[in-house]
């Protein structure tokens, strides 16, 4: 892993919400994150596309940031089967139902939001332009660590008991009896 300052992209993503009628009666809507946007301007819920019930929605743009430090995060995202970001939403109580709190490439930073519970993880496929952004990071960024493995040395630790049990226990042969036979023999 590196720890370069200069490791550091940030690319401005789109982030498109679908909403589709809910299926429940409980639920009037039923939201998801549909696509991403590399290099979109800047947006507030515009309206994208409707076909019936169904609307998309342009929600918000956000910064995409790359770190070098989340390098090998990346490369382990672009090597699944189908390579993602990670959109991380949380509900709101405004205006509209849900604010987009970033969007990341690292599986990992999307595992740790996942944990809390409190925001809404969604996978979106990752688009072939920001694909070729990500990749060109980690080509210049993700240095694989060589293993190594730990050597232990020759010290015989087991040789000396060293601080062995309790100094209020008069001899070893002490160690093993019962709390009523050391009462006895005090008595």
């Amino acid at each position: 892993m590196i720890h370069n300052p200069k490791a550091y992209r940030a690319v401005p993503v789109g982030v498109v919400l679908r909403r589709v009628p809910g299926v429940t009666r409980w639920r009037k809507w039923s939201w998801s994150a549909s696509a991403v946007l590399p290099g979109a301007a800047p947006a507030q819920w515009r309206e994208l596309r409707r076909e019936g019930d169904a609307v998309e929605y342009h929600a918000d743009t956000v910064q995409l940031e790359l770190h070098g430090a989340e390098a090998e995060a990346y490369q382990h995202g672009l090597g699944s089967k189908v390579p993602s970001v990670y959109v991380v939403m949380r509900e709101s109580g405004g205006e509209h139902p849900l604010e987009i709190v970033l969007v990341t490439a690292s599986p990992y930073e999307a595992q740790d939001y996942t944990d809390s519970g409190e925001e809404i993880v969604e996978k979106v496929p990752m688009p072939a332009q920001l694909r070729g952004l990500i990749e060109d990071f980690v080509a210049e960024f993700y240095q694989e660590e060589a293993f190594v493995k730990r050597k232990r040395d020759k010290k015989r630790v087991d040789l000396v008991q060293d601080g062995v049990g309790d100094p209020r226990i008069g001899k070893a042969a002490d160690i093993y009896a019962s709390p009523a036979q050391l009462r006895r023999r005090v008595h």
